[in-house]
């Protein structure tokens, strides 16, 4: 490469070496701004917010300083931004729906750092939201009762225009959780169906119900919603291999299987009391007609 032609004059170098300046010092005062963040807020959720804000306004400060830099001559400058615009619209289409679908992510919140959603067939909790994705830390999955696989997912920003986004934590901040449990036909049903209700609302938070009817009520003043029932609740149904009581209780989004758990033993530990509480399980039966079955005399 031949340096001789090099001249400090050239407008275009001039141009080139403003702009590395530009983008050199930008950066150095946002890496000093994210280290006092880094030093002074303890937050957790807070300190993200304040580094994310930084990093933001040192991208579109490197933008407006580049474009001021390269603009020839402010009257040009609607026509140079519908040129622009024009070809940007074409070639980075998707990059444009991200930014767009960012800019409404901040603007509308249908979700924040620290939720549990589920979004384009992903559950997780939101850690990262940045221009172009959203990054979950996710849940379930191979993992049962939504617990973390410790998988980093990654989705696009656009995709919040056409696949709804399912929030665990917003609107309640709880969830309506279901456990069944199968007794034969020759037990104490009501007795099995007693204790299984008994143990729901001994297991059960108090809090939670509270804070979900107190939820629901701020809710109804912008959204058509009603819930008469915030206690736990059973139902009994009728299965091929004996009859079903399912036990439907509020629980924290995060606390779903510890509480299944805890529930689920207490109601063992019960059922292993009673004598006339048995399990149900799918059996098989032998039949001989030769046996068990009516003898049919032939008559001519």
């Amino acid at each position: 490469m031949d340096f001789t032609s090099f001249d400090i004059h050239d407008p275009v170098i001039q141009k080139l070496l403003l702009s590395l300046g530009a983008i050199i010092i930008t950066y150095l005062i946002g890496f000093g701004i994210i280290r006092f963040i880094n030093s002074k807020i303890e937050d957790f959720k807070r300190r993200h917010q304040a580094r994310r804000i930084t990093y933001y306004s040192s991208f579109f400060i490197i933008l407006i300083f580049i474009f001021l830099i390269w603009l020839e001559r402010p009257s040009t400058l609607t026509t140079y931004l519908g040129f622009l615009s024009a070809g940007l619209a074409l070639a980075l289409h998707q990059v444009w729906l991200n930014i767009a679908g960012w800019a409404l992510i901040l603007l509308r919140r249908p979700f924040g750092l620290g939720d549990r959603i589920e979004w384009n067939q992903v559950q997780g909790d939101v850690i990262d939201i940045r221009v172009f994705y959203t990054t979950l830390l996710e849940v379930g999955n191979w993992v049962e009762a939504d617990q973390s696989t410790g998988r980093l997912v990654h989705i696009p920003n656009s995709t919040i225009f056409n696949i709804p986004v399912f929030n665990y934590t917003r609107g309640f901040g709880c969830i309506w959780n279901e456990i069944r449990f199968l007794v034969s036909f020759e037990s104490d049903w009501k007795r099995a169906k007693k204790i299984v209700l008994e143990t729901g609302y001994e297991q059960s938070e108090e809090e939670i119900e509270a804070r979900a009817k107190k939820r629901i009520y701020e809710m109804s003043k912008n959204y058509m919603i009603k819930y008469g029932k915030f206690t736990p609740i059973t139902y009994v149904d009728i299965k091929g291999s004996g009859v079903q009581i399912t036990l439907r209780y509020l629980t924290s989004v995060r606390k779903r299987r510890v509480l299944e758990n805890n529930i689920s033993e207490s109601i063992l530990e019960k059922f292993s009391q009673e004598p006339n509480i048995e399990l149900a399980y799918p059996t098989s039966r032998v039949y001989r007609r030769s046996e068990e079955g009516r003898h049919i005399e032939n008559k001519e």
